[in-house]
């Protein structure tokens, strides 16, 4: 099969590759249909994430067919379309049981070179480092789905795979990123980053009731999308002298309620927030923790890859700022947020600037990367 494979820095290839088997009797294959880009991505695409390998199967962000199964797979059958969260999860571990489900004791199989990294491991997840299970992932013709009675979840004739995808990754991640933020009716919430992630955490947001959503970048494109799609007011500039004037200005002095970091390590191109991705200059963080209100919330979705230099810990705590963080839990969002595309609430298609052939996809990462042409979110189809 053809697959997009990882061969070092800025330097990704579709190369032919052996069809995935059945390894274990709880795995399905799938006939993958449409797969996307991801800003995390990027990082390994960077040269960011460790413990990566040269050929590594890239791509989390993924749906498909049901094509072959394992035999003791009871919840799928041949055909059924289904849409794959990038966590994979065993169902049956502590974690699991207390639905921290990326947070699986079973299924990274590199446990101990993940301890090495981390102190902990953590799940596995597709298409990310061999530290992460070395898992391939779906910017591939067919992917390999481990445990897959639990994770995959099957996606109705009624939705296309545009309305679909996003439920991989970057919908559930906005809004585990927005309940991580405890908005309340009324809040104000502001997003650092206007990237697919915080596009998605802007509309849930608003789903979780905040009154007012203000919206932080300077990528023109993303803002406007922010603010003509999503209805939210925007600040278009990353100067942290003038992001406090603003936010104080437009809270009374009070600083927003809620505060959102969908940057992380910023790897998009040369504008944004972060200019040392080795150990990341924290911008953003350092602008919500002087502008978030007393007592505020923070919410940490967007991903970091190592040490952060120059992290003001002292303003958060002297504020007594309340910080959450944490790769998504996807299995707890995917069933009630389905049904939310179901019932017409969003439609998460509205992040779609580019749609490519798998074949292009080294193309198609460059343009993301460099925010050539307007691009925003980029799908795949093989």
């Amino acid at each position: 099969m053809k697959a997009l494979c990882y061969h070092g820095k800025e330097d990704v290839r579709i190369d032919n590759v052996p069809d995935p088997k059945i390894e274990d009797p709880r795995d399905v294959i799938i006939k993958v249909t449409s797969t996307a880009i991801c800003g995390s991505d990027l990082h390994i695409y960077g040269d960011l994430m460790p413990t990566m390998k040269d050929g590594d199967i890239l791509g989390h962000e993924f749906m498909g067919e049901v094509v072959e199964l394992g035999k003791d797979v009871k919840k799928l059958k041949k055909g059924d379309r289904v849409v794959v969260p990038f966590t994979i999860a065993c169902g049956n571990c502590d974690y699991c049981d207390d639905h921290k489900y990326s947070l699986c004791d079973n299924s990274n199989p590199n446990e101990e070179l993940c301890r090495e990294n981390l102190g902990h491991s953590i799940s596995g997840l597709f298409g990310f480092s061999h530290m992460l299970g070395g898992f391939s992932g779906g910017q591939a013709e067919y992917v390999r789905i481990p445990y897959a009675d639990f994770g995959p979840i099957k996606v109705p004739d009624s939705l296309s795979d545009e309305q679909s995808l996003f439920l991989s990754d970057i919908f559930p991640t906005g809004y585990m990123g927005a309940e991580n933020a405890d908005i309340k009716q009324g809040d104000t919430v502001a997003i650092w980053g206007c990237g697919p992630v915080g596009q998605f955490a802007i509309q849930s947001a608003w789903m979780l009731g905040a009154k007012r959503v203000i919206a932080i970048d300077v990528i023109k494109e993303r803002l406007d999308m922010a603010e003509k799609h999503s209805k939210a007011e925007v600040i278009r500039t990353v100067d942290a002298d003038e992001v406090y004037a603003k936010l104080m200005e437009m809270t009374g002095g009070k600083g927003p309620d809620c505060c959102i970091d969908a940057v992380g390590a910023e790897a998009h191109g040369t504008e944004g927030f972060n200019k040392d991705l080795d150990k990341a200059q924290p911008n953003a963080l350092a602008q919500i923790f002087k502008s978030c209100k007393k007592g505020g919330n923070v919410s940490i979705p967007g991903v970091y890859v190592g040490e952060v230099d120059g992290l003001p810990m002292g303003i958060a705590m002297n504020k007594s700022l309340n910080l959450k963080m944490g790769q998504t839990h996807m299995q707890h969002y995917l069933d009630p947020l389905l049904k939310k595309v179901e019932e017409g609430k969003i439609d998460p298609s509205f992040i779609i600037t580019h749609r490519m052939k798998l074949s292009e996809a080294p193309e198609a990462y460059k343009k993301f990367r460099n925010k050539e042409d307007g691009c925003v979110k980029v799908v795949l189809t093989p």
